[in-house]
């Protein structure tokens, strides 16, 4: 049933995240955006006039707007290095946050945060938009029952020549590179949907800057704890977007594919390497904001939490080390 009041949300940048999933709940009719924040005026005004937000009702400073603003909930769409204040400021004032993914690019900071989230009663929700994805929430049921052995995935992306001089390749703001960008979505859907525990990596890198800092293409190998291997590769120097995902248990396999940011499509082989592609609803899952504010409603976990995240951060912070020290690092998830 609808609430009684919609969600009062406060949008920190209005870049893509802030103006795709602040559209969501813009459009939603539980929800309205109620504040802005960004540090560039003309994105900001250009924010307040699609969702109808005054004047008043404008910061430059996300912290005056928490503090000032009435509102029930913060959309965190910065640059990655920034969630993390962001994030805790919002705990700090007992508000429910999104925040875009990766949920920090320190683990202290990411374990830190985890810890608060689950000792708050406000909702934390991260933006790892497979989980709301019918093909690989199919394929994380699959795995409920049979544990996979063998794990290949990969993307491939033209990020290096569409982000040079932004942010992305900043590595203040970024963390680090492509595996810390597009790649952080790759590493949360093997680590979400075989549900398995990583204990070490190895990993080499191919940076794009001299300090290696910024990877274009990153290849990391996961050791799980149940003697699982997972092959992961990244390139953000390739003309397109393709993604594949392949995860081989005792009775087969369940492949995730797609292109660009289609919907993936799966695809089941048996152990007589015959093919079935099982139905899925496509236009079944919510969207971000719902999510979101069905967690909230009903007092209930949200699809993508901040101890999936941290598990990710921490596979992804092994692998810089591993890169940079051309030796097998242990996952520090305690």
């Amino acid at each position: 049933m609808p609430r009684a009041t919609p969600l009062r949300v406060g949008v920190i940048g209005t870049g893509y995240i802030g103006t795709t999933v602040g559209g969501q709940f813009h459009r939603h009719p539980d929800a309205t955006v109620a504040a802005i924040t960004d540090i560039a005026p003309e994105p900001r005004a250009e924010a307040a006039a699609a969702f109808g937000v005054g004047e008043d009702s404008l910061y430059d400073d996300f912290r005056a707007m928490i503090e000032e603003a009435s509102l029930d909930a913060i959309l965190v769409g910065t640059p990655h290095t920034l969630h993390y204040d962001q994030v805790m400021a919002g705990f700090d004032h007992d508000l429910h946050v999104f925040c875009d993914k990766p949920l920090t690019t320190d683990l202290g900071r990411a374990r830190e945060i985890a810890e608060r989230a689950e000792t708050s009663d406000r909702t934390l929700m991260v933006g790892y938009q497979r989980h709301l994805n019918p093909a690989f929430v199919a394929a994380r049921e699959r795995f409920r029952e049979s544990e996979p052995q063998w794990i290949t995935a990969e993307i491939t992306q033209n990020w290096l020549s569409d982000f040079t001089g932004t942010w992305r390749t900043d590595p203040d703001l970024s963390g680090g590179g492509m595996l810390y960008d597009t790649g952080s979505h790759l590493l949360d859907a093997v680590l979400w949907t075989t549900g398995l525990k990583p204990t070490a990596v190895s990993s080499r890198m191919r940076f794009a800057d001299d300090e290696q800092r910024v990877d274009a293409e990153t290849t990391v190998l996961i050791e799980f704890a149940n003697g699982a291997t997972a092959n992961v590769s990244v390139s953000g120097d390739s003309p397109c977007v393709r993604e594949h995902i392949h995860c081989w248990d005792d009775d087969g396999a369940v492949y995730l594919d797609g292109r660009e940011w289609e919907p993936r499509t799966v695809t089941e082989i048996d152990a007589e390497s015959t093919e079935h592609s099982p139905y899925i609803d496509r236009n079944e899952g919510p969207n971000k904001a719902e999510a979101f504010l069905t967690a909230i409603d009903e007092d209930r976990a949200p699809p993508a939490t901040a101890r999936d995240a941290l598990r990710v951060t921490a596979v992804t912070e092994a692998a810089y080390e591993a890169a940079r020290s051309d030796e097998w690092v242990d996952v520090a998830l305690d």
